[in-house]
C-alpha cells in the first residue's frame, strides 16, 4: 500500500476506537486474523472473534470520557506505520486493557504510547502497542516505593518538550 493508505487507514482504524466507538468498524478496517497485543498487559487478541469480543467489551467502552491521544511522531513504511503519542486520560473507570482489575483512582495520567502496525492486503494485520506501565502504575497511586527508578508523568512531558528537563 502507498504510505499515504496506510495512514489514512490507521486514522480510520482509531476514528473507530476513540470517537465513533463502532467495534464493527473498526474490525472492518482489520484483516480476518488480525491480532492486537497491548504488550506490557497482554491484553488484546487473535482473529476477529476475539477482537470483537476484546473491543466491545475491554477497549472502547471502557475508555475515559477525557482520553487524548497526542501526536508526537510517525513514520511510514511500505507496510507498516510507527506512531509515537501522548496517550492521557483521568483514571474514572475501569480500564480492563490497561490497567485490568484496578479500580479507578480518579487520577490524571499522560504516558507516552508507541503503536507499531502491521498492513496487509489492504488492512491493519497487527497492532503491537507499547507503554511505560510502571510510569501509568505510579501516577494512579499504586506504585508507591519512591527507591524505584520510575517516573510518573514527567515522562510524557520530557517527550512533548525536551527542553523541560
Amino acid at each position: 500500500m502507498p504510505p499515504l493508505d496506510l495512514v489514512k487507514l490507521w486514522e480510520e482504524h482509531t476514528t473507530h476506537e476513540f470517537t465513533t466507538h463502532d467495534t464493527e468498524a473498526t474490525l472492518a478496517t482489520m484483516t480476518d486474523d488480525a491480532y492486537v497485543n497491548h504488550v506490557p498487559v497482554m491484553t488484546g487478541g487473535y482473529g476477529k472473534a476475539a477482537l470483537r469480543q476484546f473491543y466491545s467489551r475491554d477497549f472502547i467502552p471502557s475508555m475515559p470520557p477525557d482520553t487524548t491521544l497526542t501526536p508526537v511522531s510517525r513514520t511510514v513504511g511500505e507496510d507498516q506505520l510507527v506512531d509515537e503519542m501522548i496517550f492521557s486520560f483521568t483514571h474514572t473507570r475501569e480500564i480492563p486493557w490497561m490497567l485490568p482489575g484496578i479500580p479507578p483512582t480518579n487520577r490524571r495520567v499522560e504516558v507516552p504510547l508507541v503503536a507499531i502496525v502491521r498492513f496487509r492486503d489492504g488492512k491493519l494485520a497487527h497492532e503491537h502497542i507499547y507503554w511505560d506501565q510502571a510510569s501509568v502504575l505510579k501516577q494512579i497511586g499504586i506504585l508507591t516505593d519512591a527507591s524505584l527508578p520510575v517516573i510518573g508523568a514527567e515522562t510524557a512531558h520530557t517527550v512533548l518538550h525536551p527542553k523541560s528537563t
